[in-house]
């Protein structure tokens, strides 16, 4: 996972936003305190800290209490950990997103780089330390002078914080809201260590863990669902099914995105109108209109159109239109942070009369799914057959039985500024995104993306 090319985007992005600081390994930044490389095979001998775990209640929709002062840093500034932490998950979520849309050519997709990073961290504090340097060696903040049979270990509570300041820098609502949840269902004879318990709360806005009997699966199930949806205001519904008797752990993570765009869209301009979903086939859509300065790029190279939209907070989304007869599919292939980035650097801004079309985009992800897509022996290292979880209990053996996220993106018509109505200057030139398309919401200090995502019919 440790590439050259990782090594060297992390330079140049440094190098440009930072110049006056030292290049620091990804690893030191996020290294546990007096970090020592421990071997893989001996456990530590330090008795795990553990708590027992409320029964689930369908009437107790309380979220779990937590301790404020560890979470003192969530809305503070920060500057290297932020910028190197924003450049890792990036390349892994395109990584991921190139994974999952390669098995959904012809339906929406929808992917949290920031979510998914957070929770493969979580897991990360209830790993033994073979399966930790697995989950470090993915998320890239493995050391790289450690020998193969020791890791030293990272912090995972100082990249959750991080990623909260990432969060925290757009989550500033009512314009632009950010909500997320995380609920952890375990077996009920089970305790869990007050790590991995921190871990869902550094993760989420709102947590819950709940104890299950898992004896009567389908008991359980019709349980565990009525629960989850209760408490997420009906956003998460069933997402379980199948359960089995021998369950240990199930869990969920849910990430919510709404926004406004910084310019509103003019309503008496929003019409009906062709979306050519595939060559044979056309969809009636909605389709908003707005005429004004954008920054936006023709990519001859790579046959797209690239648009920057902004949103009304420090957001904003990246666009990029197919040129008829160009498959979406071969650009979405070819996605690096660095064609994101240089196609950030090259935009100029003109005048546009820009139609796009309405939507909203939900997606349910099994992450056993999603990492078996990227690389079967991924999965079996993190989540499947030679994954060990010494650290989430003092039961043994125990696992990761289903882990989902659940992502949900919501962007209303309307803006955080009234529309311009003093009539713009010149001709504009007229691009109407009525083909499938792919986009990007990114955290706008540090370039973090928040959101992938692609519309192949947004009447579905």
């Amino acid at each position: 996972m440790r590439t050259p090319l990782l090594a060297l985007l992390l330079c140049c992005y440094l190098s440009r936003s930072q110049a006056n600081r030292v290049y620091v390994h990804p690893f030191h930044l996020f290294a546990v305190e007096n970090v020592s490389c421990e071997t893989l095979q001996t456990q530590t001998s330090k008795p795990l800290e553990t708590l027992p775990v409320a029964p689930l209640d369908i009437e107790d929709l309380t979220p779990d209490s937590r301790d404020l002062s560890k979470m003192d840093t969530q809305r503070q500034n920060i500057t290297e950990r932020t910028a190197v932490l924003a450049e890792l998950l990036n390349s892994l979520g395109l990584r991921m997103y190139q994974a999952v849309s390669s098995k959904q050519h012809s339906t929406n997709t929808l992917l949290s780089p920031v979510n998914t990073y957070g929770t493969l961290v979580t897991f990360h504090l209830g790993a033994s330390r073979k399966t930790a340097s697995s989950f470090q060696a993915l998320l890239g903040l493995s050391r790289e002078t450690d020998r193969e049979d020791c890791v030293s270990l990272v912090d995972g509570h100082k990249v959750h914080k991080t990623l909260q300041g990432i969060n925290s820098l757009v989550d500033d609502g009512p314009k632009d809201e950010i909500t997320t949840q995380v609920w952890t269902f375990t077996r009920q004879d089970a305790q869990l260590s007050q790590d991995f318990i921190q871990g869902t709360q550094d993760l989420s806005d709102t947590s819950f863990i709940r104890g299950v009997d898992f004896s009567k699966p389908q008991e359980a199930e019709q349980l565990v669902n009525s629960f989850l949806e209760k408490t997420s205001y009906g956003r998460v519904k069933d997402i379980f099914k199948d359960l089995n008797s021998s369950s240990n752990l199930l869990f969920v993570s849910s990430f919510n995105f709404q926004g406004n765009w910084r310019t509103a869209f003019q309503p008496e301009k929003t019409s009906l109108q062709e979306f050519h979903v595939d060559e044979t086939t056309t969809v009636m859509a909605p389709l908003m209109t707005h005429t004004g300065q954008y920054h936006y790029l023709n990519d001859k190279v790579r046959r797209c159109t690239v648009v920057k939209l902004s949103l009304s907070k420090r957001s904003y989304m990246l666009l990029v239109l197919p040129h008829e007869g160009t498959n979406l599919n071969d650009i979405e292939s070819k996605l690096l942070t660095d064609v994101m980035s240089g196609w950030h650097e090259s935009l100029q801004e003109g005048l546009l009369e820009l139609s796009l079309p309405k939507f909203s985009l939900s997606s349910v992800s099994n992450l056993r799914d999603l990492l078996t897509d990227m690389d079967p022996v991924i999965e079996a290292k993190l989540l499947g057959s030679q994954a060990e979880f010494s650290q989430i209990s003092n039961t043994k053996p125990f696992t990761i039985d289903q882990a989902v996220n659940k992502v949900l993106f919501e962007m209303s018509e309307e803006g955080a500024e009234p529309q311009d109505k003093v009539q713009e200057a010149g001709i504009p030139l007229k691009l109407s995104i009525n083909r499938p398309f792919f986009f990007s919401v990114i955290e706008g200090d540090y370039n973090a993306i928040l959101m992938l995502g692609k519309i192949t019919n947004p009447t579905l």
